[in-house]
């Protein structure tokens, strides 16, 4: 994905970091590596310009083909492209900017390992699949390279745990939040490129950016999802509607919903079936199982 640099940062209203970014030699190949370090030496002395072009470098990401390493393949993934459903999870440690400032170099070094693995191993306890780490940025797929059919539901379910375990993290004083953003769609798995252990499956689609928009949307120790995994998971978790967003990339407003935890629901598949269409053209099937009174067994006079 080619980027033109200057035309970015206008998008982003911060174009006058445009001659910086040219004399340092950042094009399309650098952009997408950026850290929070890299902009301080670039002259972006501003908190918030700083956080606005880590989460743009983020969505960015999230919207490029990703490389999955042969390695770590659970499943045998064809060569020919397809269309295929997944659960995307995009997890965030808030506040990394100013975590650079108060620690060490080494020591944050450390603190980011620390959150990486703990996403890392609560995402392989629901068999999501980790495609991407994004400096403070984790991206997930579940659904790929095995699917499952409670997919939405483990993503959500590994995203609670997730703020739960960046939040038990030790950091001295310091208390660490994770905030989660979570969408639903078809993407392209694509053709594989290259040979050996260059190999590459390209996986593409707006679901990634989506997942990254609603992380966007979540405050501090939260969770949002959006409408497709919300019609997946029925009432298995309790939600808090936000309404339509207009979110960076899509033309029509996204819903979302913030996930508080999971339901009281004492039957799972109650929980599933709430909301959903009911059943249609059954009427004999379910008139054929209705209990009969007991006048319909005693014999004929």
């Amino acid at each position: 994905m080619s980027i033109e640099i200057t035309e970015w940062l206008r998008n982003l209203g911060l174009e006058q970091y445009a001659p910086a970014f040219r004399d340092n030699a950042i094009d399309h190949r650098i952009l997408p590596k950026l850290t929070a370090e890299d902009l301080k030496d670039l002259g972006v002395t501003l908190v918030g310009h700083r956080r606005q072009l880590l989460d743009a470098i983020a969505a960015l990401n999230a919207e490029m083909p990703v490389a999955v390493p042969a390695t770590s393949r659970k499943a045998a993934i064809p060569a020919d492209a397809e269309r295929r459903q997944l659960t995307v999870m995009f997890c965030d440690l808030v506040g990394s900017t100013a975590l650079s400032t108060r620690f060490d170099p080494e020591d944050l070094r450390q603190l980011i390992s620390g959150y990486q693995r703990a996403v890392r191993e609560v995402v392989t306890a629901f068999d999501g699949f980790v495609a991407k780490y994004m400096g403070d940025g984790v991206l997930v797929y579940f659904g790929y390279p095995r699917a499952h059919e409670d997919d939405a539901e483990r993503a959500v379910q590994a995203g609670l745990r997730a703020i739960d375990a960046v939040r038990r993290l030790e950091a001295g004083s310091t208390k660490l939040e994770a905030r989660v953003g979570i969408a639903t769609g078809s993407v392209v798995v694509g053709d594989l490129i290259g040979e050996g252990s260059a190999q590459e499956q390209s996986i593409v689609g707006e679901t990634p950016n989506l997942a990254a928009r609603l992380q966007g949307l979540a405050v501090p120790d939260s969770l949002v999802i959006g409408a497709s995994t919300r019609q997946q998971i029925g009432e298995l978790f309790a939600l808090e509607e936000l309404g339509p967003k207009q979110l960076a990339g899509f033309a029509e407003p996204q819903r979302a919903w913030r996930v508080l935890g999971e339901s009281g629901e004492v039957s799972r598949f109650a929980a599933l079936r709430s909301g959903r269409s009911p059943l249609i053209g059954r009427n004999e099937e379910v008139h054929e199982r209705a209990p009969k009174p007991p006048s319909a067994f005693l014999p004929e006079r």
